[in-house]
């Protein structure tokens, strides 16, 4: 059942000032089990928000994007996670065909030839299946926070998802500085990303995403990376 824009603004007002974990909780009471679902693409503040669900319901529907082209360390990231968490985590594919025919007629890197080539390989392999599984619900919960960037800066902490046919899209750890997820995740012994020890500030795809600088402490990693306007799920 989707949320009325009435009730949505009444909440998201309330819900500005509450806990992640208040917000998590008002999620879960007003969605069944089957129409929710925590994406994150292993970014240290979408981890935390699947790590508050998960102590809140340990079978809650994690998952995250495997676009075809990740590093090998996010694989094994994903069995440290799952290791951690003692539970599986769900990864959702793009649609081989697509894939297919793409690489068929432009290569496997043409997004190194021009921006719309780069546009198309994206939303092949990144945007489209995580259309697939928002038709499928009726909330998704995210790691954006309102200091990721300045397009980021307005960022509520429930909002109704008008790109996704009105989904309610939360965002548990809208109002928390980088710091704070940082200590979270430290007090829980949870794992990051290995790669933010090699420098990087994003990790997607193994094409598009770089080392920027030696990063050794996990209270700089946990900020997420690429300059963050060009995250094009916005899922972290």
């Amino acid at each position: 059942m989707r949320a009325g824009r009435e009730e949505l603004l009444l909440e998201r007002a309330r819900l500005d000032t509450a806990s992640p974990n208040d917000v998590i909780e008002w999620a879960f009471s007003r969605f069944p089990s089957d129409r929710r679902v925590v994406v994150t693409g292993l970014q240290a503040d979408g981890v935390a928000v699947a790590d508050m669900a998960i102590a809140a319901d340990p079978s809650v529907r994690v998952l995250t994007i495997d676009t075809g082209r990740l590093p090998e360390a996010t694989h094994r990231y994903l069995d440290a996670l799952r290791a951690h968490w003692g539970r599986g985590i769900e990864v959702v594919l793009p649609e081989s065909a697509e894939v297919e025919s793409f690489v068929g007629g432009h290569g496997s890197n043409p997004f190194r030839r021009s921006v719309a080539l780069r546009l198309d390989c994206c939303r092949i392999r990144k945007v489209a299946p995580l259309e697939r599984v928002l038709a499928g619900v009726d909330c998704w919960m995210t790691g954006l926070r309102r200091g990721q960037s300045e397009r980021r800066a307005t960022t509520s902490v429930i909002d109704i998802d008008e790109r996704h046919g009105g989904v309610v899209k939360v965002n548990p750890v809208a109002t928390w500085r980088e710091d704070a997820v940082t200590e979270y995740l430290t007090q829980r012994s949870v794992p990051l990303h290995p790669l933010y020890d090699a420098g990087y500030r994003s990790i997607g795809c193994a094409p598009c995403t770089r080392a920027v600088a030696p990063m050794r402490t996990p209270a700089r990693a946990a900020g997420g990376g690429r300059t963050e306007s060009t995250r094009s799920v916005g899922c972290t």
